[in-house]
């Protein structure tokens, strides 16, 4: 696995708590911390549907107008329909027309460091480049590059035309 670089979180005392945080923030890129990306990641795992397996997941996206959106992971019973909460967020970002995104946010209520799997790893870069970060929430936000976690990607360069 490749060797992640370890930030210690920010104090934020502006940091919205549980519950204030809306399903897309508006502030510019800049002005996002961290935190901020991990607090919304925690607020969206909150709605999460996890009837079978019970693992919580809760993602927050940062596109490159500092626009977040958020996501929860959706549960079904025969698993293969279920929505990862990566896919759910970056589902509405581009809904909403957004095509180009900073950097992404992901939580577990297990809070183990979760990184997202290999099919949302290839969704984020359809849109992204390698230098995409990942946050993860462990015992301290770990950072991750795409490129890192994905290497060898497959690309629409692959595809016959």
């Amino acid at each position: 696995m490749p060797s992640p670089r370890s930030v210690p979180p920010t104090p934020d005392p502006e940091r919205p708590t549980a519950g204030e945080t809306d399903r897309i923030s508006t502030r510019p890129a800049d002005a996002q911390s961290m935190d901020d990306l991990l607090d919304a990641a925690r607020d969206a795992m909150d709605a999460a549907y996890t009837p079978y397996s019970e693992y919580t997941v809760g993602a927050a996206l940062e596109t490159s107008d500092g626009s977040v959106y958020t996501g929860c992971n959706i549960e079904n019973a025969n698993y293969s329909n279920s929505l990862h909460a990566e896919e759910v967020a970056i589902g509405a970002a581009v809904s909403d027309g957004h095509r180009s995104f900073e950097r992404v946010a992901v939580t577990s209520g297990k809070r183990d460091g979760v990184t997202p799997c290999g099919m949302c790893r290839q969704t984020f870069a359809e849109f992204c480049d390698e230098s995409f970060e990942i946050i993860t929430d462990g015992d301290e936000p770990t950072v991750y590059e795409l490129g890192d976690l994905l290497p060898n990607t497959i690309t629409s360069e692959h595809l016959d035309k």
